[in-house]
């Protein structure tokens, strides 16, 4: 060791090189299990991360008692910590205004009043209420109201007194992950005190118990299996009739499929790299034998045996080998922490600490069992044949089939890998195999071409290229070195292009999903907020857009401020053409505006004939409030009227706008509604204000067919413009199957409205004309304007529609939505701070950049980057293996080369010819490794992975970009390149000195 010292620390570099990655492995492989799976729950919806129990039970009078006794039951056998648990209460009933009717459900729930904002006190006395912010709008109704609702058509009804209107704090959070406690069919439901289940009519509600899951049992920290814990504890709610709802089955599903992928991944890459440290072990001790063979005949010769002199040469290696391990297993935790952070679960500590020394041992009893057969094939030379200094030919008939077989291997491995019929990580090793096929066959062709162009080379005369063939083509080991460099060089191609792929993919996914550089999910009381807020803040229109997403309804829709989305949007090819829209909207932009309402009196001129009983309303909507507010006009008496009715809520700029006129039956005291006879008819044929006095609608404006509509909730009114006048009346429904329409609409915007459809339309588009059920309106009519392959947000189905058309469209009607506002790259804080000052609440906040990095952390993320350290590795096994091949030939090369100059060998053409095979190899092998990387896509179909998610709503890039393949070049040549040069200079060195 000590005569050797170049050779010992080549095989020291190895082997440590190979303890390091094989050491790194299963640490990486633990940590990035549990980053994905962080990752996994963070992101996934509230009601995926809690359970539910939930039971219709009867009170009898103590709502108290049976809410204390059905947790205590519950908590017993769920198989989770009750530290976060919730309980509630919660009955169907229905407020009924006149024709219409309203789902608004009555509940009680834990904490109630910690987990929203409420406009009034919090409800703490018996039949005390609170009613979201959007059922106020709906219903017209404050706090100090009351409010009738029932529960059935055969209950009595029951009246409440509003105290407050709430908002959800976090409406994304576990609290309201219950779906009974969030809107469904209707209004949101309205919370109560506990004390107001008492009463009888609320005697039969749905008690639930709510429990978030932790996040360790959620990530199966410790290999717990939350899945079958969770089917034990069904079956004995089951048989106690209670009913366990479970919505975490996709996450579950996610988080095993992240952990699966990343132990594939390592996995493969880590056999990969042991194969390769193997080999190029192999190759070290086969170039450090020659130098051995001389201690190997006078051992022979002293008469020692076999044993003994396996004994000896075991010892030069284990020392190299043992120390290069050592050294890896700090190395490789070091290096795993480094790129996947700590592991922090003792359990999974262990079982990292464990498989990191079995890896480690592999590598050190894999080294000393090839060393030790290269060992063997030599002590079975006879001493002759060890002590000659002349290598013998090329190869025999066993180095053939050998490459036959791998050969073989590796062609079945690609075509599996090419049907489909890969099991396991063999699709992933298939790059790899090509990349061996590849090796072997050009190693086979580069030695015949060597062996004849090298030959030819010096009997022309061209001595500086016969003589570095001659050397490529008579030293043994130059093929398998040349086969290594190949199979490397395309194994970090590969690497490299495969995580270049997966960034770019992370990023246009990102960019997909969001929509835009940075966007806000913010609170708003309503669609006319949002839209206004976001305008006075960015008054040009250049760095923030409203916009809101339904993905509740089918097909889901995106409504964007279309005058701004060109400018804020990042948007794609395969969106459509980002003008459709905007075009659309300009192209119709409905009827002449009408004059702003400011005053604080309106008086209509109406005619009433029917014989049954009316009441005349008139729902405006403040246009930078979004408040909506009712003016009754009365009870209708026969014949021409002229009707004054007080206005609150329009004097502030810039005044309401006309949404809609109703006309119902008059109800009494107790809600009920008088009976009604059919037909009856109102006719408006003038409306004023007062303070200031201007007209409002004249005889032009009401005889317009083209401002009216009719309703979608039921049997829609009949509508007679004709006459100078707006004539709205209301038949009897003689099918009965549906309910009669009291309201006829004002039309601000234009209809139908124009949208750009993604995906394919709608079955009932078929057979009737297209409309959207996701505006609150029923059925709003729409056209298609324009077409796409994908959405923003939406993915490969959805519509995108305008904001603030589909605003004045949806007016006070509670929508599905989540508020958003969109930020081009260069919205600064300045911007936000104007946001939130102008009553936008900033609930979440998300960028491109932070979703691409929270993507990386998937499992198909984790095993990009493992496979590219993976291909470092590898360059770097090559390296040292030139540069060992470089030390051990040195000497004889110089003889030889010092021989030539004696015969008359030019300077300059030894000094050529000493660096000249190394260069030459090493560049071949360069070239071959890119061939094979790149040939291996078509022929193993290799692709970038998919996401864990199964997000494929957009085309991934391809697996291996030219840039790719130019940067794995150019840093493949710098690296073998450099080590290649350090390890001729000493040569070329002696060459220019004249020293031999």
């Amino acid at each position: 060791m000590r005569t050797r010292t170049a050779q010992v620390l080549t095989v020291l570099i190895l082997s440590g090189l190979a303890a390091a990655v094989s050491a790194a492995g299963p640490w990486f492989a633990f940590a990035s299990e549990t980053s994905a799976a962080t990752v996994d729950v963070a992101a996934a919806p509230s009601d995926q991360r809690s359970v539910s129990v939930r039971q219709i039970t009867h009170i009898n009078g103590k709502p108290r008692e049976t809410v204390d006794q059905f947790a205590g039951q519950v908590r017993g056998m769920l198989p989770l910590p009750a530290t976060a648990a919730e309980n509630g209460l919660v009955v169907a009933m229905t407020v009924n205004r006149g024709s219409q009717s309203d789902a608004m459900p009555v509940a009680f729930r834990d904490h109630f009043c910690d987990h929203v904002q409420l406009q009034g006190t919090c409800p703490v006395k018996p039949l005390e209420l609170s009613i979201s912010a959007g059922a106020s709008q709906r219903l017209g109704l404050r706090a100090g109201d009351r409010i009738t609702e029932q529960s059935s058509i055969t209950s009595p009804p029951l009246t409440f007194r509003i105290v407050s209107v709430y908002t959800q704090v976090g409406p994304d959070s576990p609290y309201w992950s219950n779906a009974l406690f969030r809107a469904q069919v209707g209004l949101e439901p309205a919370f109560t005190p506990i004390d107001t289940f008492e009463a009888p009519q609320l005697a039969n509600p749905t008690v639930t118990y709510d429990l978030q899951v932790p996040d360790p049992l959620l990530r199966g920290d410790g290999g717990y299996d939350l899945t079958a814990a969770l089917d034990q504890a069904d079956a004995r709610l089951g048989q106690s009739q209670l009913r366990l709802v479970v919505n975490s089955a996709p996450l579950l599903a996610a988080v095993a499929k992240d952990r699966s992928t990343v132990k594939t991944s390592v996995t493969v890459s880590l056999v990969q790299v042991l194969i390769l440290a193997w080999f190029a072990i192999g190759l070290a001790g086969r170039y450090t034998g020659r130098d051995r063979r001389g201690d190997v005949a006078l051992l022979k010769l002293r008469g020692a045996t076999p044993l003994s002199m396996l004994r000896l040469a075991w010892g030069q290696h284990l020392v190299p080998l043992a120390a290069g391990a050592i050294a890896g297993l700090p190395l490789g935790f070091l290096l795993a922490r480094l790129l996947a952070g700590p592991v922090r679960d003792s359990t999974d500590q262990r079982s990292a600490l464990l498989q990191s020394i079995v890896a480690v041992a592999a590598v050190l009893i894999g080294g000393l069992l090839v060393l030790a057969l290269l060992e063997a094939l030599a002590q079975r030379l006879p001493v002759v044949r060890l002590l000659r200094q002349v290598t013998s030919g090329r190869g025999d008939w066993k180095s053939g089939l050998i490459d036959l077989l791998l050969l073989a291997v590796a062609v079945a491995g690609v075509y599996q890998a090419r049907t489909g019929d890969a099991v396991g990580g063999l699709a992933l090793a298939a790059p790899a195999l090509v990349a061996l096929a590849v090796a072997l066959l050009l190693a086979r062709l580069l030695a015949r071409v060597a062996d004849r162009g090298g030959g030819a080379a010096v009997r022309a005369g061209r001595l500086r290229l016969g003589l570095t063939a001659v050397q490529v083509s008579r030293r043994p080991g130059t093929d398998r070195v040349f086969a290594l460099v190949v199979v490397v060089v395309a194994m970090f191609t590969t690497a490299l292009g495969g995580w270049l792929a997966d960034r770019e993919h992370r990023a246009v996914r990102s960019a997909a999903e969001l929509g835009a550089p940075r966007v806000l999910t913010v609170q708003a009381t309503n669609r006319t907020v949002l839209e206004q807020a976001v305008r006075r803040a960015d008054p040009q229109g250049r760095q923030a857009m409203a916009a809101v997403i339904d993905t509740a309804h089918t097909p889901s829709v995106l409504a964007v401020d279309s005058s701004r989305l060109a400018a804020v949007a990042r948007w794609r090819p395969e969106f459509g053409d980002i003008s459709a829209l905007p075009s659309a909207v300009a192209d119709d932009p409905g009827p002449p505006a009408l004059p702003p309402i400011t005053g604080d009196h309106l008086t209509v001129r109406v005619e009433h004939d029917g014989d049954s009983a009316a009441v005349l309303w008139l729902v405006l909507q403040h246009e930078s409030t979004g408040v909506s507010t009712r003016v009754s006009f009365g009870q209708l008496g026969l014949g021409e009227q002229t009707l004054t009715s007080a206005v609150s809520g329009c004097s502030a700029a810039p005044g309401c706008r006309i949404v809609r006129w109703e006309v119902t039956t008059p109800t009494d005291r107790q809600g009920r509604t008088a009976a009604a006879a059919f037909p009856t008819a109102v006719t408006v044929r003038g409306l004023t204000q007062q303070n200031p006095d201007a007209t409002v609608l004249d005889g032009k404006s009401l005889a317009d067919i083209d401002r009216w509509r009719g309703g979608t909730f039921g049997a829609a009114m009949n509508i007679d413009a004709s006459h100078g006048a707006l004539r709205m009346e209301i038949d009897e429904n003689p099918s009965g199957s549906i309910g009669t329409d009291d309201q006829v609409w004002a039309v601000d915007a234009g209809l139908p409205l124009p949208i750009v459809l993604a995906g394919s339309p709608p079955p009932d588009w078929e057979f009737a004309e297209p409309s959207l059920q996701s505006l609150g309106l029923g059925l709003a009519p729409v056209r298609v304007a324009g077409t796409a392959a994908a959405l923003p947000v939406l993915g490969r189905d959805g519509v995108l529609v305008d904001l603030d058309a589909s605003r004045r469209l949806i007016a006070d009607v509670p929508a599905a939505g989540r508020f958003q506002v969109w930020l081009a790259a260069g919205a600064g804080q300045g911007l936000i701070d104007t946001l939130q000052r102008n009553g936008l609440s900033i609930v979440d906040d998300q960028s491109v950049a932070a979703r691409v990095d929270r993507l990386g952390q998937q499992g198909t993320s984790a095993g990009s980057r493992f496979a590219l350290l993976a291909g470092v590795i590898g360059l770097l096994l090559a390296a040292a293996t030139i540069a060992v091949a470089g030390a051990v030939d040195r000497r004889t090369r110089l003889d030889e080369l010092a021989a030539l100059r004696v015969q008359g060998l030019g300077a300059r053409t030894a000094q050529a010819a000493s660096w000249a095979g190394s260069a030459g190899l090493i560049l071949a092998g360069l070239a071959g490794g890119l061939f094979a990387a790149v040939l291996a896509r078509p022929l193993a179909r290799t692709s970038v992975p998919a996401f864990t998610d199964g997000w494929t709503v957009l085309a991934p890039p391809g697996p291996l970009s030219a840039v790719a393949v130019a940067l794995a070049g150019l840093v493949a040549l710098a690296v073998l390149g450099v080590v290649g040069w350090l390890s001729v200079l000493p040569l070329l060195r002696r060459l220019r000195e004249g020293l031999r």
